[in-house]
């Protein structure tokens, strides 16, 4: 498959990130909505992940915009990328020609780069965008708490929570932030104009859902409805925003009555069918409906486009939008970038540490095997050599090792000095050979 990286193979050292993924630039919504995680869909995949060996530590984050897997490699030594990329079409029942040229693959440091440039809205549809960095947020705390990361993922996601604060609080990404709630609001403007004294319905009552009504009240719309599955959900929210709820078996009933409806129903698919919406256009006396669909998989049926007088929208058609939102913000990129760099520059540096305190515990540990190896052969030769002189050389020798151990495990407490050296910490364990698999 094509990628996006100059890694075009994700090896598995020790401390190494890995993520694949696709989004709104590289695959249409059509794409998307199939390759969907729900949250417990999440923690399924992550689980398998790790079973088989693929991933040690896995987080999965999964919005409207996109699916990507992030990890941390296991020990098999076969292509992490390729075999995460693997089980991310097999899951879905997706064709691997069908996401060719569609997903990326990021590896190291251009992982977690990436990620930090995810919560920091840099990599949104809408630059700044207000939801993303809570989406981040969840999808890691559902992952931790399912047992699903390790010390790397959480010291990463960490730290992209952290980037996603800085760069809302120290820039203007984030001022006015916009988001797919807004940006829809805003498209209903632009085909009537002052919202005032017309009518809407929501579907769904989520964070997305709760968005849209608020600005809706804030545009001064005459009504609102909400329809939700959870009744006591939908009551809530329009208690609090001044609407009215609808049990979820009388939405038919209703959709003959509102100028827009506003569909966010996560993770079901489409609940409003073609056939459902040409019977309560057939009791609308020829007013026309719009409709803005922020589903992902799609709430509404593609098909009832071709429904007279009804305007359908999804999230894909938000364009327009989008691009004023980023001309706005844009001189603002590179304040967020230098959060990026500093944020990435204290990660690197805490994995280098701990990539060089391993090879120390390596090193130790080869050494002790050469040692006794040594020894035991030596000895065998000096049958005169007593207990008592048989234990003063082994100590004498222990403490040879942690003398040659010294002058490294000081670098590595020094942290900052690492910073770099990975390179260098490869190709020792290289030229001593502590990659090789042992018989």
């Amino acid at each position: 498959m094509a990628t996006t990286s100059n890694s075009e193979r994700i090896s598995a050292p020790r401390v190494q990130i890995a993520v694949i993924g696709c989004n709104h630039r590289t695959a249409p919504l059509e794409l998307r909505e199939r390759v969907a995680f729900s949250p417990q869909q999440a923690l399924q995949a992550a689980d398998a992940l790790r079973h088989r060996g693929i991933l040690e530590e896995a987080v999965i984050l999964s919005t409207c915009n996109r699916s990507e897997l992030y990890g941390v490699p296991g020990e098999t030594g076969v292509d992490t990328g390729a075999a995460m990329e693997e089980f991310f079409t097999s899951f879905h029942g997706v064709s691997a020609a069908d996401l060719n040229g569609r997903m990326y693959r990021w590896a190291g440091a251009d992982a977690v780069r990436h990620l930090f440039k995810v919560a920091a809205g840099l990599d949104s549809m809408m630059l700044g965008e207000a939801e993303i960095l809570g989406q981040v947020r969840t999808a890691y705390t559902q992952a931790l708490d399912h047992g699903a990361t390790g010390p790397v993922l959480n010291r990463a996601f960490q730290g992209a929570i952290e980037v996603g604060k800085r760069v809302r609080a120290e820039t203007e990404v984030g001022a006015r932030p916009m988001s797919v709630a807004l940006a829809g609001v805003k498209l209903a403007e632009r085909v009537f104009g002052n919202l005032r004294g017309h009518s809407a319905l929501v579907v769904g009552a989520g964070e997305v859902a709760e968005q849209v009504v608020e600005h809706l009240r804030h545009r001064g719309i005459g009504s609102v409805q909400v329809v939700n599955r959870s009744y006591e959900r939908g009551a809530e929210l329009a208690r609090r925003m001044g609407g009215e709820a609808v049990p979820w078996d009388n939405l038919e009933a209703v959709l003959d009555a509102p100028d827009v409806l506003v569909a966010s129903v996560g993770g079901t698919g489409a609940v409003l069918t073609r056939a459902m919406l040409e019977r309560s256009m057939a009791g609308r006396s020829g007013r026309p409906i719009f409709l803005i669909d922020l589903g992902v998989p799609r709430n509404v049926d593609p098909d009832a486009s071709a429904l007279y007088n009804l305007y359908l929208y999804n999230i894909d058609d938000l364009g327009e939008i989008v691009e004023q939102n980023r001309k706005a913000r844009e001189a603002e990129i590179p304040r967020a970038e230098a959060i990026i760099d500093e944020q990435l520059s204290k990660f690197e540096s805490w994995r280098a540490a701990l990539e060089a305190g391993s090879i120390v515990d390596d090193l130790r540990d080869r050494f002790r095997e050469h040692r006794e190896s040594l020894i035991r052969e030596k000895f065998a030769a000096m049958p005169d050599v007593s207990p008592a002189e048989r234990e003063r050389i082994a100590h004498i020798t222990e403490e040879l090792i942690e003398r040659v151990l010294e002058q490294p495990t000081k670098q590595i407490r020094r942290g900052g000095a690492m910073r770099g050296r990975l390179g260098a910490v490869d190709a020792l364990r290289h030229l001593f050979g502590l990659d090789e698999e042992k018989d």
